[in-house]
Protein backbone atom coordinates (compact mmCIF):
# COMPACT_ATOMS: atom_id res chain seq x y z
CA UNK A 1 0.00 0.00 0.00
CA UNK A 2 0.93 3.37 -0.94
CA UNK A 3 1.80 5.78 1.89
CA UNK A 4 -1.05 8.08 2.85
CA UNK A 5 -0.55 12.12 3.00
CA UNK A 6 -3.78 11.77 5.40
CA UNK A 7 -2.68 11.67 8.80
CA UNK A 8 -4.71 11.99 12.30
CA UNK A 9 -6.77 14.74 13.02
CA UNK A 10 -6.69 16.11 9.73
CA UNK A 11 -10.17 17.48 8.36
CA UNK A 12 -11.51 16.04 5.20
CA UNK A 13 -13.57 15.88 2.55
CA UNK A 14 -15.61 13.05 1.58
CA UNK A 15 -15.35 13.01 -2.51
CA UNK A 16 -17.91 9.43 -2.59
CA UNK A 17 -20.38 7.77 -1.66
CA UNK A 18 -23.60 8.25 0.83
CA UNK A 19 -21.77 10.91 2.83
CA UNK A 20 -20.60 12.88 0.27
CA UNK A 21 -19.84 16.62 0.32
CA UNK A 22 -18.95 16.03 4.30
CA UNK A 23 -16.43 17.87 6.33
CA UNK A 24 -15.24 15.50 9.11
CA UNK A 25 -12.16 15.10 11.31
CA UNK A 26 -9.74 11.57 10.78
CA UNK A 27 -9.38 9.80 13.89
CA UNK A 28 -7.34 6.85 13.20
CA UNK A 29 -5.47 5.56 10.00
CA UNK A 30 -5.14 1.91 8.75
CA UNK A 31 -2.16 2.44 6.06
CA UNK A 32 -2.16 -1.61 5.73
CA UNK A 33 -5.66 -2.02 4.78
CA UNK A 34 -5.74 2.02 2.90
CA UNK A 35 -8.66 2.90 5.40
CA UNK A 36 -9.50 5.58 7.29
CA UNK A 37 -11.72 6.25 10.57
CA UNK A 38 -13.87 9.18 10.26
CA UNK A 39 -15.65 11.01 12.94
CA UNK A 40 -19.42 10.80 12.13
CA UNK A 41 -19.04 9.20 8.56
CA UNK A 42 -19.63 5.81 7.21
CA UNK A 43 -21.99 5.21 10.49
CA UNK A 44 -23.37 1.83 10.38
CA UNK A 45 -25.95 0.15 13.19
CA UNK A 46 -24.40 -2.41 15.31
CA UNK A 47 -27.11 -4.42 16.70
CA UNK A 48 -26.10 -5.21 20.66
CA UNK A 49 -27.45 -8.29 22.62
CA UNK A 50 -29.21 -6.85 26.53
CA UNK A 51 -26.46 -7.94 29.72
CA UNK A 52 -27.04 -7.19 33.31
CA UNK A 53 -24.84 -3.94 33.00
CA UNK A 54 -26.48 -2.57 29.79
CA UNK A 55 -29.54 -3.25 28.08
CA UNK A 56 -29.75 -4.25 24.82
CA UNK A 57 -30.62 -2.29 21.94
CA UNK A 58 -28.89 -0.63 18.24
CA UNK A 59 -25.65 1.45 18.49
CA UNK A 60 -24.44 3.28 16.11
CA UNK A 61 -20.60 2.88 15.22
CA UNK A 62 -18.73 4.46 12.62
CA UNK A 63 -16.92 2.11 10.27
CA UNK A 64 -13.56 2.60 8.45
CA UNK A 65 -13.82 4.30 4.89
CA UNK A 66 -11.52 4.00 2.04
CA UNK A 67 -8.80 6.73 1.90
CA UNK A 68 -9.52 6.89 -2.03
CA UNK A 69 -12.67 8.99 -0.90
CA UNK A 70 -11.34 11.34 0.83
CA UNK A 71 -9.78 14.52 0.72
CA UNK A 72 -7.41 16.51 2.58
CA UNK A 73 -9.02 20.03 3.19
CA UNK A 74 -6.52 23.08 3.73
CA UNK A 75 -6.63 24.55 7.25
CA UNK A 76 -5.99 27.69 6.34
CA UNK A 77 -8.02 28.18 2.31
CA UNK A 78 -10.78 26.05 3.66
CA UNK A 79 -10.40 23.74 -0.22
CA UNK A 80 -10.32 20.21 -0.79
CA UNK A 81 -6.23 19.50 -2.25
CA UNK A 82 -3.85 16.52 -3.26
CA UNK A 83 -1.02 18.46 -0.80
CA UNK A 84 2.26 18.33 -2.59
CA UNK A 85 5.30 17.29 -0.12
CA UNK A 86 8.07 19.62 -0.01
CA UNK A 87 11.50 19.90 1.51
CA UNK A 88 12.15 22.53 4.11
CA UNK A 89 16.12 23.81 4.40
CA UNK A 90 16.42 21.85 7.74
CA UNK A 91 15.54 18.64 5.23
CA UNK A 92 12.75 17.99 7.00
CA UNK A 93 9.19 17.06 4.41
CA UNK A 94 6.43 18.71 4.71
CA UNK A 95 2.80 19.00 3.11
CA UNK A 96 2.24 21.90 1.24
CA UNK A 97 -1.32 23.24 -0.01
CA UNK A 98 -1.30 23.47 -3.52
CA UNK A 99 -3.78 26.50 -3.66
CA UNK A 100 -1.99 28.63 -0.95
CA UNK A 101 1.40 27.77 -0.64
CA UNK A 102 0.26 27.22 3.49
CA UNK A 103 2.22 24.32 5.24
CA UNK A 104 -0.09 21.61 6.85
CA UNK A 105 1.22 20.31 10.19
Amino acid sequence: MMKSKIKKKDTVLVISGRDKGKKAEILKVYPETGRALVSKINVCTKHVKPTQAEPGGRRDKEMPINLAKLMLVCPKCEVAIRPKIDRLATGEKVRVCRKCSEVIL
